[in-house]
């Protein structure tokens, strides 16, 4: 059995479509209530079972690496006044969990940002986790859904896991959409009545990005998690650039499946996109409303 405890958040994207909000703090520093985006992506992979999590980076990110380290000087003075408690709060990171932040150096893509781990990595099998998706903490088990169960399969049977939810007809060309490997006994257009409102996992053939209602082959989008085996490396290694100019990880993905196999998950509950800002205002509000709700 194969035992994740390492992950890769990149987190070196400017995040322009969340301006001017993010001209100065990093979008994944923005709030979703009373914490930060990023902070129940961590929150987790920690549940998940995530014992190292390496943010990729760059020079004007420093902050996110800030929030995830002691303050000290913050913490003396908040025990100073008998506010034991807050400091707690604030240095809520379990003991057993380390942190470290890597620069990805040049802006050449998500498989360029992902590759920039591997010196920290290093053998060991990882997930990713794309900090723009917030995945609804209030309504799933962080230790047993989605990444915990991405997790859990890839330990029993080796093959990587993607992590996939239906959308909306009018959506289908925004995202990469998975092509099962078996369609013949799956109506993929009802997958929520497949899985019954669990997680539930199936080999895919490759994805499609961003195509046509018309010319998809399922509606199941790429959500923005993943387990990988450590061979996703090498293939990035060897991945050219090329829509932009950036290294794909779907070409890297690709590859995978070609050789190894890949499984897609179907998630269960819901996801917010923390980089859009319609989206991410329409997160605030409800992450806003339950954390007001728990305090009554």
């Amino acid at each position: 059995m194969k035992n994740i405890t390492h992950a890769v958040i990149p987190v070196a994207g400017f995040g322009t479509r969340m301006l001017p909000l993010s001209k100065s703090v990093p979008k994944e520093l923005l709030p979703l209530g009373n914490r930060p985006a990023i902070h129940y992506v961590v929150e987790e992979a920690i549940a998940a079972g995530i014992k190292h999590i390496v943010l990729v980076g760059h020079a004007q990110k420093s902050a996110i690496e800030n929030y995830f380290d002691i303050n000290a000087e913050l913490d003396n003075q908040l025990r100073h006044k008998g506010k034991d408690e807050l400091a707690d709060s604030l240095n809520w990171l379990p003991e057993d969990v380390t942190v470290s932040m890597i620069r990805q150096g040049k802006a050449l893509g998500l498989g360029h940002a992902v590759l920039a781990a591997r010196p920290i990595i290093g053998e060991h099998d990882f997930a990713v986790l794309l900090p723009d998706v917030v995945l609804d903490p209030f309504t799933t088990d962080m230790a047993a859904d989605n990444l915990a169960f991405m997790i859990d399969a890839f330990s029993h049977d080796g093959h990587s896991q993607i992590l996939v939810n239906e959308v909306a007809d009018e959506d289908v060309h925004k995202y990469g959409i998975a092509k099962l490997i078996d369609t013949s006994h799956i109506d993929t257009s009802h997958i929520d009545e497949i899985s019954g409102g669990v997680n539930a996992s199936f080999g895919v053939a490759g994805f499609v990005e961003k195509p046509s209602l018309a010319e998809a082959p399922s509606k199941l989008a790429v959500v923005g998690r993943y387990v990988f085996d450590n061979k996703i490396f090498d293939y990035l290694a060897d991945t050219e650039a090329s829509v932009g100019g950036e290294i794909q990880l779907t070409d890297a993905i690709d590859a995978l499946i070609n050789e190894y196999g890949v499984n897609v998950t179907t998630m269960r509950g819901a996801s917010y996109d923390a980089g859009d800002m319609r989206s991410y205002m329409q997160a605030f509000i409800y992450f806003a409303e339950q954390q007001l709700a728990d305090e009554k």
